[in-house]
């Protein structure tokens, strides 16, 4: 099953028993419900800048916090943000290289979760009803396959991914999205599907379904997702960095592509934890807030869905989770007052908690002060931000002498490359030049030759990096990082006579690719 999209458990975690842990998570939450009081309002909300407080007020270890960050660096787990708020306060915060936690994150499918709690907001304005059939927005359009079945699909279908329109589901998610953007019209396609299962009794993982739902709320509101998310959510919450592309239609990606800062990312979770309140005023109705982390469908799986959360635990509100491929995570655990954010570039959750659950401690009270390990704390969060130690640059091998300045064509590819061409110089840098079809060359790009990105701008003007090693005489390995735009791929040049073989694999999509390419004519 795809890493991006696999609904592992928050607390399923590789090689420690899932039964030990899911055991010793509900000993901490009985513990901690049985001192608690009655539900309080928060003492502060976050709208400008979170508090901090130190791990031990919160029964934290930042010892052992520490530890836990230090090894997933070691590891080079693909993590390149990780929040941790308990009570409204950051407990920490860390930014792991190359992901300085300045920029805002692509956070690929989470975004389902604030396409759906827009619609919430419509319906609670009364601009669109959830039981309002799906075809009822498109009067414009001619839809194909237009049967009983598809004129019964209802939003509620399509935010709770029960629409049974034809899809390839959970592991073939990303084939259906790359088929609806290779259309002229995206709204279209996901309209035109045949209906292969009765509305409202199948789970099967929709991409393009959520597209449908940006569509339907701008032709309710008038407003497109993003102008409607800009009043009516992300200015209560005091978001304003925010980027959101749209179809060539003008409707935003309803199934992913949002950026966000984490910060601001965590303000969602935190709008959660209270009910849908931001500063005493009622942002989402309680009721959608609780219906949206409550069960709606079934998915076969170990979690369930309800509109664009998923849901955990098996108690109704207990824990839910929004979710994005790559690493990308909004967890929410309402009994431990705990909001969990990660951003990455391919990794899975179960990489990180067996390291990080050893320092809850107890939940139910302070732990005393340790001023030893804040320390050790402190300098963890500053080293693990830091770029690694530069490695020795081996003497260039033949080949790179015959292939530097050489530029190579490829044949039509699903990443759109057209040429590339690698300079080398005998220095600790390499120079890489990429065309990509239909567009001007890129400007050339830096490759760090000793283990170290060179950086660069990309896209939407965030940073990406490059480095790269000749792995033996003919074939040398890129790494390109597009790093807050959650694309991460690995690339195997071989060259061999004139001719260039590339195989990639994107670390956040964990798709694979094999390029053709030759010695274009001087």
């Amino acid at each position: 099953m795809k890493r991006d999209l696999r609904r592992d458990r928050f607390l399923v975690f590789g090689a420690m028993s899932a039964f030990v842990i899911l055991a010793m998570l509900a000993i901490l939450i009985v513990q901690y419900l049985i001192s608690q009081k009655p539900d309080s309002r928060p003492t502060y909300w976050p709208t400008q800048s979170w508090k901090s407080s130190t791990p031990e007020e919160h029964g934290i270890d930042s010892s052992k916090l520490a530890e836990g960050l230090r090894i997933i660096r070691e590891r080079e787990v693909d993590i390149h943000s990780l929040l941790i708020i308990r009570n409204g306060m950051v407990v920490v915060d860390a930014s792991f290289y190359p992901y300085d936690g300045k920029t805002v994150h692509d956070l690929a499918s989470v975004t389902k979760s604030i396409t759906t709690t827009l619609i919430g907001i419509a319906a609670d304005q009364g601009k669109l009803d959830m039981d309002q059939p799906m075809v009822s927005f498109f009067p414009e359009y001619t839809i194909a396959n237009l049967d009983d079945r598809k004129k019964s699909i209802t939003v509620r279908h399509l935010a709770s991914m029960s629409s049974g329109l034809e899809s390839m589901g959970l592991e073939g998610d990303e084939g259906t999205l790359r088929n609806m953007q290779e259309s002229e019209d995206w709204v279209q396609f996901a309209l035109d599907r045949k209906v292969v299962s009765q509305p409202g009794t199948t789970f099967v993982y929709d991409s393009p379904g959520m597209h449908l739902l940006s569509a339907i709320l701008q032709k309710a509101t008038g407003m497109a997702a993003l102008e409607f998310a800009r009043q009516n959510l992300f200015e209560p919450l005091g978001i304003q960095d925010v980027i959101w592309p749209a179809d060539p239609q003008g409707f935003n990606h309803g199934w992913g592509d949002l950026y966000l800062h984490p910060h601001d990312v965590a303000k969602i979770g935190y709008l959660w934890l209270n009910r849908g309140v931001w500063e005493e005023r009622q942002i989402v109705s309680r009721e959608w807030v609780e219906s949206s982390v409550n069960t709606q469908i079934k998915t076969g799986m170990d979690d369930d869905y309800g509109y664009g959360w998923w849901t955990m635990s098996g108690i109704a509100g207990s824990e839910f989770a929004a979710i994005g491929r790559g690493g990308q995570r909004i967890q929410v655990i309402p009994a431990l007052g705990i909001i969990v954010v990660t951003t990455g570039g391919g990794f899975d959750i179960d990489e990180i908690m067996p390291l990080l659950v050893p320092s809850l401690v107890d939940p139910t009270k302070p732990l005393p002060a340790n001023p030893e390990g804040m320390e050790k704390l402190k300098e963890t969060l500053a080293q693990i931000l830091k770029p690694p130690a530069t490695k020795q640059v081996e003497p260039l091998p033949d080949m790179a002498k015959v292939i530097s300045g050489k530029t190579y064509v490829l044949d039509s590819n699903r990443l759109e490359l057209k040429t590339l061409r690698l300079d080398f110089n005998e220095s600790a840098e390499a120079v890489l030049h990429i065309a990509f079809t239909g567009e001007r060359p890129s400007p050339p790009q830096l490759v760090g030759l000793d283990g170290v990105y060179r950086m660069s701008q990309g896209e939407y003007d965030l940073p990406k990096g490059a480095r790269g090693y000749w792995e033996e005489d003919g074939t040398f390995i890129l790494e390109y990082d597009e790093i807050a735009a959650n694309n991460h791929f690995t690339f195997q040049l071989v060259f061999q006579d004139d001719k260039l073989t590339i195989k990639g694999l994107e670390t956040a999509h964990e798709l694979g690719i094999t390029i053709e390419g030759r010695l274009q004519n001087q």
